[in-house]
């Protein structure tokens, strides 16, 4: 028995290379019949990390419809921790120190969503007009912001902005943090690489949100990085949820 969803999902999703560098590293997920998203990114500076966020995605395209949240949780953490003795593996096999990818995954079922992440890359959540951050990145720089030595401006370009301490093949044993979300009717839901967090600030996100169309949304994010310089990979994945028997639409989430 699969998940029933009393939502209608809508999604899109955009990834670029960038202006900057030959290979895309990134690699995610659209699959909004199963309530499964994800964005991994290659870690920049270590060997193939295309092969790593490729192998992340791919774990997680193979699994089946969710029988329930809680199964589909523990699915997903189970295929990436495949991955991560994958990755292990594969390192030991080129003879290189580590091959990893940071991952970031959202899942729906029934009234909920639960998200699951290694790494910086970032879940956010429009709701009634507000964005906010779902997610806090595993960085060095996010540290640095929680004792107060930088602000939120200065860490978007702060040398030390690339370097992560979670990723899926970093360490023997990968640790996942994850929290779960009642969804509202009208929630609008942005899974992204720091090749977008970083070049895009959050006003800039909220005004794409609210004022352009899910299945377009992630195009123009992708396109506004770009315009921003393109220094990394950058990835966008837009999920809408429209409850179809809500008994109020609220006007400061209206349907597109």
């Amino acid at each position: 028995m699969t998940c029933a969803n009393q939502f209608r999902w809508t999604s899109s999703a955009r990834s670029d290379a960038g202006r900057v560098r030959e290979i895309n590293e990134d690699a995610c997920l659209d699959q909004p019949e199963s309530g499964r998203w994800a964005v991994a990114d290659g870690m920049g500076g270590h060997a193939v990390g295309d092969v790593a966020s490729r192998l992340v995605i791919d774990g997680l395209n193979r699994l089946a419809r969710p029988a329930g949240l809680n199964a589909s949780v523990a699915e997903t953490r189970v295929c990436l921790q495949t991955a991560n003795r994958q990755l292990r593996d594969e390192a030991t096999r080129r003879q290189v120190q580590r091959i990893g990818s940071t991952v970031v995954v959202l899942l729906a079922c029934e009234r909920f969503c639960a998200y699951l992440w290694a790494g910086d890359s970032r879940l956010y959540l429009l709701r009634e007009g507000a964005l906010r951050q779902l997610t806090r990145d595993h960085s060095q720089v996010e540290e640095l912001k929680l004792l107060g030595v930088i602000t939120d401006e200065e860490a978007r370009h702060h040398p030390a902005q690339h370097m992560i301490t979670r990723a899926v093949g970093a360490t023997d044993l990968l640790e996942l943090d994850d929290d779960a979300i009642e969804v509202a009717d009208g929630d609008i839901f942005l899974l992204c690489s720091d090749g977008l967090s970083n070049e895009v600030s959050a006003e800039e996100m909220l005004a794409v949100l609210t004022s352009v169309a899910c299945e377009q949304a992630s195009k123009e994010l992708v396109e506004l990085a770009l315009a921003r310089g393109g220094r990394d990979n950058i990835t966008a994945v837009v999920v809408r949820a429209e409850d179809p028997y809500a008994s109020e639409k609220t006007l400061l989430n209206p349907a597109p």
